[in-house]
C-alpha cells in the first residue's frame, strides 16, 4: 500500500478520534451480562460463565472399535490368510446395557460390535473383515459351539477408557462460545446444564422521515427502510435476542415513545440515521439535550464510512447511534456493535479479528481517514473490491455491495493507493 500521492503521512482531522479509541468507549460502556445456568439445548450460542470441567471419563469404559471378534492377542499374533488360526465362540457383546460377561479364556473368542464393552481378559479387536465370517448379517447371535479361522493378527482397536478425556481435565475456560461441538463434548463428560451468560436484548430503532414501513409502496421522497432489517440480523448473527422497530419519523415525540418502550426491555439500543449535523437529525438532538439521556457522546470517528457516531445512555441502558447510509451502518455495526454485543455475552475477546490477505486489484484510497471497505475473495484467497460488476464502485449508500462483500478491508489513513499484491488487513464476515 502507497501513502497519499504528496508522500504526506495525514494526521486525523482535529476533534475526530481513531476507531480504536472510540471502541474503547463503545466496550467501557457495557458489561458482561448477568449469568444463568440452563440446559445443553439452550446454551448453544451464549458464553460460558464459568470453565466446563470433565464430570466422567471418555471414553467411560475400554470398547471396541470395530465390528469384529474380541480376542487375547497372543492367541492371534502370527494369524494370517495362509496359516489362520481357529477359535472358539464363545457368544455376543453388543453395544449398550447388556448382561455381565464372563472373562475370556485363552483359545476363545467373543463376537463384538462398535462401542461395545471390550470384556476383561481380552486385549484386542479383530475386524470380522479379517476372520472366516467375513460380515455380520443382521439379527442372528453366535451359534453355540461355532468357530472362526482369525486370518490377521489382532492389532489393537480398543478405545480405552480415559483416553480421550479424564475426570477433572479442563476443556474450555470461562468466556468460550458454546458451540455445537462444546455442546457434544459437554455432554460426553456427564454435563446436562452449563452455566452461561444471559443472551443480550437489542432493541434496533431506524430513523428517518424517509422511510417507508415495510409492506407500504414509497411515495416521492421515500425510500423502503432497510436498516432496521440489516442491523436486526446483524445483532441476532452476533448472538443477541433483537426487537426491530423501524421507520421511526423525525420527531421528538415519536422517537422519545420509541426509545422509552426499549429501555424497559433492552440491555442495549442501536439506532441508525440522525447522528450528523442536519437540522432534522432528532436522534443527535434528542440524546444530548433530553432529561431522559445522559452520558452523550458525540463522536467524529477518523474513518470512511461511519465518521458520525454517537453514545449514550437512555433510563440507563446504552444507546449506540449509528449513521444512516446503509454501508456506514453496517461497517458501524461490524467495528463497534457485535464487540459491544459480544462483551455483552462474556466474550473475553469481544473486538473483531483482522487478518491479512493480499490485493487482487488495485484502488484508490482517499487519505486522511481510514478507508473500510467491503471486499471479496477470490478463489485464491486474494481480495477485491466487492463493488458492482459495472465498476460502479461501492459508496457507503450503494447497498448492493453488501451481497457480494465477504470481508471488510481496513485501509490505514495515510495510504493513497492499495497495489494488486499489497498486504490489506480485513475483517472477516460471518452470517
Amino acid at each position: 500500500m502507497h501513502p497519499a500521492p504528496d508522500g504526506s503521512r495525514t494526521p486525523s482531522p482535529t476533534g475526530t478520534r481513531s476507531v480504536e479509541e472510540h471502541l474503547a468507549r463503545v466496550l467501557a460502556r457495557v458489561a458482561p451480562l448477568p449469568l444463568v445456568r440452563v440446559s445443553l439445548d439452550d446454551a448453544v450460542g451464549a458464553v460460558l460463565g464459568e470453565p466446563l470441567v470433565a464430570a466422567a471419563d471418555v471414553p467411560p469404559f475400554d470398547a471396541s472399535a470395530m465390528d469384529g471378534y474380541a480376542v487375547r492377542a497372543p492367541d492371534v499374533a502370527g494369524a494370517r490368510p495362509e496359516a489362520p488360526v481357529r477359535l472358539r465362540v464363545v457368544g455376543d457383546v453388543v453395544a449398550g446395557p447388556s448382561a455381565a460377561v464372563a472373562p475370556l479364556v485363552r483359545g476363545a473368542a467373543l463376537r463384538i460390535m462398535t462401542g461395545a464393552p471390550v470384556p476383561a481378559g481380552a486385549d484386542a479387536v479383530v475386524p470380522v473383515e479379517l476372520t472366516s465370517t467375513g460380515r455380520f448379517d443382521h439379527g442372528p447371535l453366535a451359534a453355540p459351539g461355532a468357530t472362526i479361522e482369525v486370518r490377521g493378527p489382532g492389532r489393537g482397536h480398543v478405545r480405552h477408557r480415559a483416553e480421550d478425556v479424564t475426570s477433572g481435565d479442563l476443556l474450555a475456560d470461562a468466556g468460550a462460545p458454546v458451540t455445537s461441538r462444546l455442546a457434544s463434548v459437554a455432554a460426553c463428560v456427564g454435563r446436562t446444564d452449563l452455566l452461561v451468560h444471559r443472551r443480550p436484548r437489542v432493541v434496533v430503532v431506524s430513523t428517518g422521515n424517509e422511510l417507508a414501513a415495510t409492506g407500504v409502496v414509497p411515495v416521492a421522497g421515500e425510500i423502503p427502510d432497510s436498516n432496521s432489517f440489516l442491523l436486526a440480523a446483524s445483532a441476532r448473527d452476533a448472538g443477541a435476542d433483537v426487537v426491530r422497530r423501524g421507520a421511526v419519523p423525525d420527531t421528538t415525540d415519536a422517537l422519545r415513545a420509541v426509545l422509552d418502550e426499549a429501555a424497559e426491555r433492552a440491555d442495549l439500543i442501536v439506532t441508525s440515521g440522525g447522528v450528523s449535523a442536519g437540522a432534522m437529525d432528532v436522534v443527535r438532538h434528542l440524546l444530548t439535550t433530553a432529561p431522559e439521556a445522559d452520558d452523550a457522546d458525540v463522536a467524529a470517528v477518523a474513518m470512511q464510512p461511519g465518521r458520525p457516531q454517537l453514545l449514550a445512555r437512555w433510563r440507563g441502558v446504552p444507546v449506540l447511534a449509528l449513521p444512516g447510509n446503509p454501508v456506514a451502518a453496517f461497517v458501524s455495526f461490524e467495528l463497534f456493535v457485535r464487540p459491544a454485543i459480544s462483551r455483552l455475552r462474556g466474550a473475553v475477546a469481544p473486538a473483531p479479528a483482522r487478518v491479512t490477505r493480499r490485493a487482487a486489484s488495485a484502488w484508490a484510497s482517499p487519505a486522511g481517514r481510514l478507508q473500510v471497505v467491503p471486499v471479496v475473495h477470490d478463489d485464491d484467497g486474494r481480495v477485491r473490491l466487492a463493488g458492482a460488476p459495472d465498476g460502479r464502485g461501492s459508496g457507503s449508500h450503494r447497498v448492493s455491495v453488501l451481497v457480494r462483500a465477504d470481508a471488510l478491508a481496513l485501509v490505514p489513513a495515510p495510504v493513497g493507493t492499495v497495489a494488486v499484491g499489497d498486504p490489506v488487513d480485513v475483517v472477516l464476515l460471518g452470517g
